[in-house]
């Protein structure tokens, strides 16, 4: 542990460049033996998405990083703030209607649309915890509305009466001249119409929590304790800093300013900020930034449908200040790219693997298996047995070409093939189209058929990829590319595929030829 501590201490990988933040912060733990406190934040106004589990996973990707420098506890906490104010219906929920007459109330205290849970935040806080939970994490689930209405913030609220001044000098310079006439850094909850309200108010008694505003024509004195308001946002977020006592939280670049804007309250209420990775955000299919409420973008439950988990977390840790695009397209490659350091990271010396992506995907218990194929290639295969392929006739042409290959002594491939025929159903199968040979092709084409004819049935992949380079030298081709495109388009019908002798040498011999036979025909 020692050794491996002091590897860890030199690490370039950035869940180890953010652990030593932390323990800069605290180089002997907090005083006490308090744990330090990790926080990750979900807004419920929406269907959680992949970008927020991404976030809960490399927190606790610096997390597990930090227990290998410190041995000082740590916890992590995943806040809903579920007393938000519902802005506008979200277009992907049912009862749009119903949700329209509560826009403006805190999420915990609107129906659910999809009348399964008591509250529209109930609804979303379950699915977000059971994704969750799916995955093993480690967290403690906490909603704000638990907090403000059983008294817990109360404190912290009084705080923010103490030092109303102070927070409305940080916050006015920053909005606009019509946004700050009416801006309070409290959000008193009317008793008339249950609406998080956007008024002016006056602090009557800090220490009693006690402020005055107008509601419907009627100036009100109103206590903003237990659960009788909430904050604006930025001034919410900083109060949750000190209030918890969070010492670490990463957040998106779209949140830049409110970072910095929450810095300041935090201190200004006797707090410190956390240490933050801000990392860019994920995009959908058109660059455009992944939004709950639109629903763009890759759901959670799509990822897994055509994709296997390990490889969401492989795409969520790689280059997190980097923007990504984040659709199905991206599936096939990062399930493959995670099983390639995977096979890596168990030949590679101690400094290597802590820089290797599966080390923190899996905490360093990396597992040893590998599938025979990769997930491309089985993509390939599905593709030329057609959308209506099955399992038992995927594991038939895999048991020729890696002997033995079964559920029970492939765990990874039995994962795979299911997953794989649904990608073929749905995404790729309607998309291949063969093309005729044309030119050289041809020539090269029947040729390549009979080579294939003098081969035993057991021809190794290596083999079968060497004559299919050679047909494509003495081809008459331009260059190589032109030829394996040739193979990919017409016998494959598509633009890019495997490498021509594994692709063969699963498919088998006999059924490869009768492909160039037909696309000779």
């Amino acid at each position: 542990m020692t050794d491996l501590r002091e590897i860890a201490s030199q690490s370039k990988a950035w869940p180890y460049e953010e652990a030593r933040r932390l323990l800069k912060r605290y180089p002997q733990g907090k005083p006490g033996g308090v744990p330090l406190v990790f926080e990750c934040g979900y807004g419920p106004s929406g269907l959680p998405h992949i970008g927020t589990f991404n976030e809960v996973l490399r927190t606790t990707m610096v997390r597990n990083a930090f227990a290998t420098l410190s041995d000082a506890p740590t916890r992590l906490i995943e806040f809903s703030d579920d007393m938000d104010g519902l802005r506008k219906v979200p277009d992907n929920v049912p009862n749009q209607a119903m949700l329209a007459e509560h826009l403006g109330k805190p999420l915990s205290r609107i129906p659910d649309p999809f009348e399964k849970f008591e509250s529209f935040a109930a609804h979303n806080n379950a699915m977000l915890r059971d994704f969750l939970d799916q995955f093993g994490f480690e967290y403690e689930f906490i909603s704000s509305s638990s907090k403000y209405e059983s008294g817990a913030f109360d404190d912290a609220l009084k705080g923010v009466l103490r030092h109303y001044q102070a927070i409305m000098d940080i916050m006015l310079p920053t909005l606009r001249k019509e946004r700050a006439a009416t801006y309070s850094p409290v959000l008193p909850i009317s008793e008339k119409s249950g609406i998080v309200l956007q008024v002016p108010v006056e602090v009557v008694d800090a220490e009693a929590g006690l402020i005055a505003f107008d509601d419907e024509g009627e100036r009100v004195t109103q206590s903003i304790l237990s659960g009788k308001a909430k904050l604006q946002w930025k001034v919410d977020w900083a109060m949750r800093w000190v209030a918890l006592g969070v010492d670490y939280e990463m957040y998106g670049k779209d949140l830049t300013d409110s970072g910095v804007q929450s810095g300041k309250i935090a201190r200004v209420l006797g707090g410190r900020p956390p240490e933050s990775l801000i990392y860019e955000m994920f995009l959908d299919e058109k660059g455009e930034k992944i939004s709950k409420s639109k629903g763009n973008g890759l759901a959670l439950e799509d990822w897994l449908k055509y994709g296997t988990e390990n490889s969401v977390a492989f795409y969520a840790y790689r280059e997190p200040k980097s923007a990504k695009q984040l659709h199905l397209g991206v599936v096939p490659k990062a399930v493959d790219e995670y099983f390639q350091f995977r096979a890596q990271w168990h030949d590679q010396p101690v400094e290597k693997r802590l820089g290797n992506p599966v080390h923190h995907i899996h905490n360093g218990n990396v597992p040893t298996g590998q599938p025979p194929v990769t997930f491309g290639l089985l993509l390939n295969l599905v593709g030329v047995m057609g959308a209506g392929a099955t399992e038992e006739q995927v594991w038939a042409y895999l048991g020729n070409y890696a002997e033995g290959a079964s559920a029970e002594n492939s765990p990874e491939l039995a994962e795979l093939i299911p997953i794989a025929l649904a990608y073929n159903r749905d995404f790729v199968a309607p998309t291949l189209h063969k093309r005729k040979p044309e030119g050289v092709e041809i020539a090269a084409l029947q040729t390549l058929d009979a080579r294939l004819a003098e081969l035993p049935a057991d021809t190794s992949a290596e083999d079968i990829q060497n004559i299919v380079y050679e047909i494509g030298k003495e081809g008459g081709f331009e260059n190589l590319r032109d030829w394996f495109k040739a193979l990919y388009e017409t016998l494959l019908g598509s633009s890019a595929g495997p490498r021509m002798g594994s692709f063969i040498a699963l498919y088998g011999i006999a059924n490869s030829r009768t492909l160039i036979a037909e696309a000779l025909a």
